[in-house]
């Protein structure tokens, strides 16, 4: 049996996995992967629908993953979009729908090419498909969670490709090799309230807050390396929730949003965020606690053998040699990189949870030649 990567993407669009729901898109790629001889298995947790699919020997000295996600975003104001989000329609070359770039025709192209490779051409060694319903959301039980099966069960890979897309505007032009981390501090400062004719009286927390926040994004955290951009601070709120103006609040709240390279750790700025704080806390006589959101931590694997394999084969195929880069947000590839060395290759990602996210369809068969000989090149 062969599969149209194009026919599968546009069935994978008409199902409706907003996150956390699985939509039948699990379901679909369980029946397609088992008829072509893979051994699925379900990974589910916390309601969230997870599959592994390998073909091969399980232990196999080589086993190459692949990864991805179903789950999408929420379409929006469905009036918003020229054509139904869960439709799959074509206009001209374009393929419309949400998921259509993030990320089920990346799904449809490697799910397509894996198949092909062991059907024509049955490699020495396993390939291990891992797709998760939770990558959109918290993200707790998706690929965490196929994880922790995967090591309960013995299952491993000896490299993996998430199938995010990767490319600015040119296909071909960008792989990922490595996340910068992210983080979130959420702060309270508390003071005494008053009245504002009588300061003196009162304890106000706002120029306290402040003068904390304007310390934590006036330090430059670093200057970068040779793979990451320096890593960076955005204040996001200060907030609080104060409706009058001759009364000074009892309390301030503010949130730092940090992405950072590899320089840092989460724990190392941390500790970074609470001395700032007893520091401007011991000033004002203002009390200032802290929480912190970790994302992910930054991770980079090192250009070599697995980047020089996808960067032949997206040449081969496209005719561009993509950037190694480190840039954009998090993806599930920051809990794999514990597990062996990933690096991310896709589609051209302009659209992607936006209103008429769209895939020019020429590009699902291209992608989907790109994994098939990323697969040939591996196992040579």
């Amino acid at each position: 049996m062969s599969i149209d990567p194009i026919e599968l993407t546009r069935s994978l669009i008409r199902c409706a996995s907003v996150t956390p729901e699985e939509g039948g898109a699990i379901r679909l790629l369980e029946e397609h992967l088992t008829a072509a001889g893979f051994t699925c298995f379900r990974a589910d947790r916390g309601g969230i629908a997870n599959l592994v699919a390998r073909w091969g020997d399980k232990g196999a000295a080589r086993t190459f993953g692949f990864n991805g996600h179903t789950d999408v975003v929420p379409p929006g104001d469905v009036s918003d979009w020229s054509f139904d989000p869960f439709g799959a329609e074509t206009d001209g070359d374009w393929l419309y729908g949400r998921g259509a770039v993030d990320m089920k025709s990346g799904v449809a192209a490697f799910v397509a090419a894996a198949i092909a490779l062991v059907q024509e051409a049955p490699p020495e060694g396993a390939i291990l498909i891992t797709i998760t319903g939770d990558e959109e959301g918290d993200a707790t039980d998706g690929t965490a969670a196929i994880l922790d099966w995967m090591a309960a069960n013995g299952e491993a890979m000896t490299a993996c490709l998430v199938g995010e897309p990767t490319c600015p505007d040119v296909m071909g032009e960008m792989m990922k090799i490595g996340r910068r981390g992210s983080m979130t501090a959420y702060f309270t400062a508390t003071g005494v309230q008053g009245h504002s004719a009588y300061p003196h009286r009162a304890k106000n927390p706002v120029p306290a807050l402040a003068r904390l926040m304007d310390r934590l994004a006036s330090h430059p955290l670093d200057q970068g390396t040779d793979q990451f951009d320096p890593s960076t601070l955005a204040v996001t709120t200060i907030d609080t929730g104060n409706p009058a103006n001759n009364v000074i609040p009892a309390s301030c709240r503010a949130t730092v949003n940090i992405r950072f390279n590899d320089v840092h750790s989460s724990a190392s700025l941390t500790d970074w965020l609470e001395d700032e704080a007893r520091k401007v806390a011991e000033e004002t006589g203002i009390d200032i606690t802290m929480k912190t959101q970790v994302s992910g931590e930054a991770f980079l694997t090192p250009p070599g053998p697995l980047s020089d394999l996808i960067s032949e084969a997206v040449e081969a195929e496209t005719g561009v040699a993509p950037a190694l880069s480190t840039s954009g947000g998090t993806s599930d590839a920051r809990f794999i990189r514990a597990h062996c060395p990933v690096v991310e290759f896709g589609l051209v990602g302009k659209s992607m949870h936006q209103v008429d996210e769209r895939v020019a369809m020429g590009q699902i068969p291209q992608l989907t030649s790109i994994y098939r000989r990323i697969l040939t090149g591996y196992f040579a």
